[in-house]
């Protein structure tokens, strides 16, 4: 696209990243949203927690820059934030909740990796990319290539490398990344991981945007069903053929094998371990970026869910006449109020009751209880010689129910299933039984549980003392919910 005078001006006036740097609580509005979504890399937060993260951050700025600061209320940002002319975050209802949830949006997404751009990079690595581009153009070129001879002489070729280089390994000459390049790979892995991440919102923001597309367009059709139907269909498989949805699907394909998956995981445990990465105090969260990947790309496949669903609804005829009836209401009301535009009517335009019925029962209401008034007894109280041990107070057992479901979570991420004993065997328990009967009790309250009665396994933990103990139970499966 050409950056002429017309597209910029259009881009000025128009683009929600643009607006972002332009506003005037610009630092603000980058800086909180890159700290609760962009570093721990969260998809999405309700209204509750992102409204008491933005009061807190709003505390601490009005004890640095005095209360008129920042006049407004945590809720009146989020909500201005979300509004259409700011466009920076998306305000949305999760499916069986009606509490609102907020994400990013692309654009916000693109102003803040800009952003980023911005500050000084204590390191600068060249020799990555140059490989990366002469890799890029070798795949290409031997991608296109027609003639049988070319391909088979070039695999000749770099077989005759692969014995050479194993040749100088067996005879002692092993070359080894200097701490330089091991650096310049690992900071060029970092940005391709972050801009990844980034990609996953503009895709399902492509999809979304398809979907509501086919809500107004299914809630307006006056026409057959097949025209629509073709119509939203031609759509759907212009993105899903396109090539930005053509290379999603190779992606998710290549990293939902479970090879892939183990072989990534070991690939980041090795080079996180190497000193020079260490060096640069790589985030934590690196260890399990391939599942991130992972959340992420669940989220874009939900979106195109939905426009199935959205499909499928149009294919009944129930709910067909259902919203033609609802349509034709809807379009009453619109002639009514661009009849009435010009010339308002007196008094009371239309009268709205109350949302809900105010029932106060006669008999919820207690009765008169008259106090008790104790009466105590005149008495000396003898001093107790009783030998009671009280170390039984204080030694109590609290079990965390959040950190064994964050337990089985994990162990889920990276496949579809997994056993209880398995779980146990990977997180051993460190209160005994009692934490066995809390992770039961979680397997109970698990959306998808299955039960194996015909299967025994063994679960075992150790005592404080050293004694070990042994339980056996019947195989209880926990599923992954889709």
């Amino acid at each position: 696209m050409a950056l002429d005078y017309v597209t910029l001006e259009l881009l000025r006036q128009n683009h929600p990243a643009w607006r972002l740097l332009c506003a005037h609580y610009a630092p603000l509005v980058a800086g909180f949203l890159h700290r609760v979504f962009i570093v721990p890399n969260v998809r999405n937060l309700s209204q509750a927690d992102l409204a008491e993260a933005l009061e807190d951050e709003l505390f601490a700025l009005r004890e640095q820059l005095g209360a008129e600061a920042f006049p407004g209320t945590a809720q009146s940002y989020l909500n201005d934030w979300a509004e259409n002319d700011k466009g920076w975050l998306r305000k949305f209802y999760l499916v069986g909740t009606d509490e609102p949830h907020f994400d990013l949006t692309p654009a916000t997404e693109k102003a803040l990796a800009w952003l980023e751009g911005l500050t000084e990079r204590a390191f600068v690595g060249t020799e990555s990319r140059l490989l990366t581009l002469f890799e890029l153009l070798r795949q290409m070129s031997e991608g296109s290539q027609t003639d049988p001879q070319v391909r088979i002489a070039e695999l000749q070729k770099r077989r005759n490398d692969i014995d050479a280089e194993i040749a100088r390994i067996l005879a002692g000459d092993i070359p080894l990344l200097d701490d330089t390049g091991l650096k310049d790979r690992f900071q060029q892995f970092l940005q391709l991981a972050r801009e990844l991440l980034t990609d996953f919102r503009e895709v399902e923001h492509n999809f979304r945007t398809l979907d509501r597309r086919v809500r107004e367009r299914i809630a307006l059709w006056e026409g057959a069903k097949g025209a629509l139907l073709e119509e939203i269909m031609g759509e759907r498989d212009a993105i899903a053929d396109s090539d930005q949805g053509k290379s999603f699907r190779s992606f998710w394909d290549f990293l939902m094998s479970q090879s892939r998956q183990e072989e990534l995981t070991h690939l980041l445990e090795q080079v996180l371990s190497l000193p020079p990465i260490q060096s640069m105090h790589p985030e934590t969260r690196l260890q399990r970026v391939h599942y991130d990947w992972l959340e992420a790309g669940e989220h874009t496949q939900r979106t195109v869910a939905k426009l199935s669903e959205q499909l499928r609804r149009f294919l009944d005829d129930q709910a067909w006449l259902e919203n033609r009836r609802i349509m034709d209401i809807l379009h009453s009301v619109e002639n009514h109020a661009l009849a009435l535009r010009e010339e308002f009517p007196s008094g009371d335009f239309m009268r709205l009751a109350e949302t809900s019925a105010t029932v106060e029962l006669p008999l919820e209401r207690p009765l008169y209880r008259p106090p008790l008034k104790p009466l105590i007894d005149e008495m000396a109280l003898d001093e107790g010689d009783a030998d009671v041990d009280t170390a039984a107070l204080y030694a109590q057992v609290v079990v965390d129910r959040a950190e064994l479901t964050r337990n089985i979570r994990q162990e889920l991420q990276g496949r579809s299933q997994i056993s209880l004993a398995e779980v146990v065997t990977r997180h051993p328990l460190r209160h005994g039984l009692a934490e066995l009967v809390a992770y039961l009790q979680l397997a109970g309250e698990w959306p998808k549980t299955a039960v194996d009665d015909e299967v025994q396994e063994q679960v075992s933990w150790q005592l404080e003392t050293g004694v070990m103990r042994q339980a056996t139970l019947p195989r209880i499966i926990l599923l992954r919910d889709r």
